[in-house]
């Protein structure tokens, strides 16, 4: 069977629970955020077995929310005729690794480093990345890393990289405000293709809202491709934030 996008980002930033119901696939996120909160359906649903996911991920504490890949545009209307707003729409990027190592690191300027130090945590934290996510990173399973980014002699960045079937994912690449614009982020991308090479991965990908020009920007500068996309469907009145 195929690897799809989805299946790369369970395996690199993993819900806490997993639960079939009926054509859906549950995930309980923990406060990890969308990703590993949103459900979504494996086969057609009707208006009952989405009001039984409803109930399910009231029930978990977490909003009603769902994930649409290409491909669930029946899904999608369903969700919309029901009052769901779309909700951050994503591009996924890849490329082969290669294309990424092939220009060596400035010297001192990002180190893979797991378990990640406590600056590496205080960064994330000032993005807004807190425990709720780094538990995400936590329960990855196959190989993983932090990057530390270093600028002018001091700690200036993130991220986290992780492995599946092959292909390396980059999540949460935070970089301070006083050391954007300056590079780095494509400095993190190629230490991503560095470590990736390393554990035997072929592809390299990275997931950004499409809402985000700078990222998308860097991205396609780099020569990575757009291999894919999705969005979530969240019915989020009178909810409390999860």
């Amino acid at each position: 069977m195929s690897v799809t996008w989805a299946d790369v980002v369970d395996g690199t930033w993993p819900a806490a629970r997993y639960e079939r119901l009926g054509p859906f696939q549950l995930r309980q996120g923990l406060g990890g955020g969308s990703r590993v909160s949103a459900a979504n359906a494996l086969s057609p649903a009707t208006g009952t077995d989405i009001d039984a996911a409803e109930a399910a991920m009231l029930a978990m504490g977490q909003k009603r929310i769902f994930c649409l890949h290409p491909g669930d545009e029946a899904m999608d209307s369903q969700l919309a005729d029901r009052g769901y707003d779309i909700l951050d729409p994503v591009n996924i990027y890849s490329c082969s690794v290669g294309d990424l190592t092939d220009i060596p690191l400035p010297p001192v300027t990002a180190f893979p480093i797991w378990p990640p130090l406590a600056i590496m945590a205080e960064i994330w934290a000032q993005g807004g990345i807190g425990p709720g996510r780094l538990a995400v990173m936590g329960r990855a399973a196959g190989p993983k890393t932090g990057l530390l980014l270093r600028r002018t002699d001091h700690p200036a960045g993130t991220a986290f990289v992780a492995v599946h079937a092959g292909t390396a994912m980059v999540h949460a690449l935070e970089i301070l405000p006083e050391h954007r614009r300056q590079g780095l982020g494509q400095w993190a991308m190629r230490a991503a293709a560095l470590w990736a090479r390393d554990q035997g991965a072929h592809t390299l990908s990275v997931i950004c809202t499409k809402a985000n020009a700078g990222a998308n920007g860097l991205y396609r500068a780099l020569g990575m491709a757009n291999a894919g996309e999705y969005h979530y469907r969240q019915l989020a009145q009178g909810e409390k934030p999860t």
